[in-house]
């Protein structure tokens, strides 16, 4: 999936670090800035892909299992 193409907001996977992140913005075209589900510093990433639902599913488990741990 070229960088430019993701919309904002969305869970996309970096494929270089192996991390998730949310679509923050893009930069160029050829690069696509992703902040931590949770919260944290932006990176920038070239090389992206699509998140699987499965993965999609994970990935917002994950953050509100997190959310909830915090509250107690």
């Amino acid at each position: 999936m070229p960088p430019g193409t993701c919309p904002l907001g969305t869970l996309i996977k970096d494929i270089e670090r192996d991390k998730v992140g949310v679509v923050m913005g893009h930069v160029g075209g050829d690069r696509v800035q992703l902040r931590p589900v949770g919260g944290g510093l932006e990176w920038d990433a070239f090389k992206v892909r699509s998140l699987t639902p499965r993965e999609e599913l994970s990935v917002r488990n994950a953050a509100r299992n997190e959310l909830t741990r915090r509250a107690l």
